[in-house]
């Protein structure tokens, strides 16, 4: 049992569970490697449906940009230059939301709040720690409770439902070269709009494009709308995420106005422990770290997502 000068601190004041009435036994070091190569996956339909809507809209946006603007332009370098540019954007900014959807955004285990395992930390006397009363756990610093995720999550920025998944410790890098993506690639294909309006209105119509005018002209609009509604988004969230990232407070630690009992890092220390490693190219590939992993379902109490 813990000394009575070790306190244990939540919102309803739960007592300590027991072995046999916690959600998860806490985990070993064998679990916690079987962990890491398990794929993470939140099970919520809003943030699915939103996750499948990005990825049509940004294949409608390589539709156009291929088959409506470049395929048919009598310019090859213009077309062939332009078409790689575009479409590595795109994949780059795919696979950035994959990483963000399937990585682990940084969760504590669920149910580890147990006599067993408060013995294990060898507190000292007198010392403070912080129970989830939501999912039972031993709740670190800066770690917050997501009601979606049913879990407490490591430097918790926000729950974004376009990636179908919590923005934290684990996962910040590829939300950030996410969102830098889309906005890239939103520029491009905006520009691209532009240059083709441009050609059809002083050539013929049916020689711009392999479809009819009035089809060309309504994929173009709503290509023009799509490109700004997710410029004007992605801009915003990357420039408040890396502002995030240089003071080292958290989106949820800002909006409640908490304040800051870690030490701070200096900008450089915050995007080097984000992006790992001194400034290089490697920050703005979204492929580090990424190992192929089998499928394996497994269920848990209480909580939306499965792990593969």
């Amino acid at each position: 049992m813990p000394s009575p000068g070790h306190r244990l601190r939540d919102v309803e004041h739960h007592p300590l569970l027991s072995e046999s009435d916690a959600y998860d036994s806490a985990p070993s070091s064998s679990s916690e490697a079987d962990g890491a190569d398990r794929v993470w996956f939140i099970r919520d339909g809003c943030g699915v449906v939103c996750a499948v809507l990005t990825w049509l809209l940004v294949v409608y946006a390589d539709f156009v940009v291929t088959f409506v603007m470049l395929l048919p332009s009598k310019d090859f370098w213009y077309a062939v230059l332009n078409g790689v540019s575009f479409n590595c954007l795109a994949v780059l900014a795919l696979s950035s939301h994959l990483r963000t959807m399937l990585t682990d955004p940084g969760a504590v285990p669920k149910g580890n709040a147990t006599k067993e395992f408060m013995e294990s930390l060898q507190l000292k006397p007198g010392e403070v720690i912080y129970k989830c009363p939501k999912c039972c756990c031993i709740k670190p610093e800066r770690a917050h409770h997501c009601s979606i995720c049913k879990r407490c999550i490591r430097k918790m920025d926000h729950h974004c439902p376009w990636v179908n998944n919590c923005v934290g410790e684990k996962n910040q890098r590829f939300f950030v070269l996410f969102t830098m993506y889309i906005a890239l690639a939103s520029v491009h294909a905006l520009v691209l709009c532009g240059l083709q309006f441009i050609s059809c209105v002083r050539g013929q119509w049916t020689e711009c494009s392999g479809f009819s005018p009035p089809v060309t002209v309504i994929l173009l609009i709503f290509l023009c709308l799509e490109g700004l509604l997710f410029f004007t988004f992605t801009a915003v969230m990357f420039g408040t995420q890396i502002h995030s990232i240089c003071n080292d407070e958290t989106e949820i630690e800002r909006l409640k106005s908490e304040k800051p009992t870690w030490e701070r890092r200096l900008r450089w220390e915050g995007m080097k422990s984000v992006f790992g490693g001194p400034p290089s190219l490697l920050w703005m590939n979204p492929f580090v770290g990424f190992r192929l992993r089998r499928l394996q379902t497994r269920p848990r109490k209480g909580g939306p997502e499965f792990s593969v």
